[in-house]
C-alpha cells in the first residue's frame, strides 16, 4: 500500500486537555484505530526553538518525545483534520512510504487493522 510516515514531536512536560500530550495523541491514534504507533521518548534533542532539551536526574519533564505512524493519506488526513480541529500545535515530519506485510502469517489486505 502506499501512505506516509509521519512522525510527531513533542516533549514530557506539555499538556492538552490535562493529559501529558504524546499520551493524548496516543489516545487519539487509537480512537481512530490506525495500525500501530510507535512512541519514542529520547534522551537529548534540540527543539524548533533552538533549545536544547534532555533528561536529567532531577529534572525528566523536558525530554523529547516522537510519536510514528504509518497509514494511508485517507487516514493522514483524516488524523490531520481531527488536529486542526482540536486546534493543538505539534511540530511533525511526513514521508510517503510503501508499506505492507511479507510473510506467510501476513493478515490478508481486507482485513480488519489489528
Amino acid at each position: 500500500m502506499d501512505g506516509y510516515q509521519v512522525t510527531l514531536y513533542t516533549v514530557e512536560n506539555r499538556r492538552y486537555h490535562g493529559k501529558q500530550l504524546s499520551h493524548w495523541l496516543l489516545d487519539i491514534v487509537r480512537e481512530m484505530k490506525f495500525r500501530g504507533v510507535t512512541h519514542v521518548v529520547a534522551a537529548e534533542g534540540i527543539g524548533h526553538d533552538h533549545r536544547f532539551h534532555s533528561w536529567h536526574f532531577v529534572e525528566l519533564a523536558d525530554r523529547p518525545e516522537e510519536i510514528t505512524l504509518i497509514a494511508t493519506e485517507a487516514e493522514m488526513q483524516a488524523l490531520f483534520d481531527r488536529l486542526a480541529a482540536e486546534d493543538v500545535c505539534v511540530f511533525y515530519a511526513k514521508f510517503p512510504v510503501e508499506f505492507g506485510f511479507l510473510g506467510k502469517a501476513a493478515p490478508k489486505p481486507d482485513a480488519a487493522p489489528a
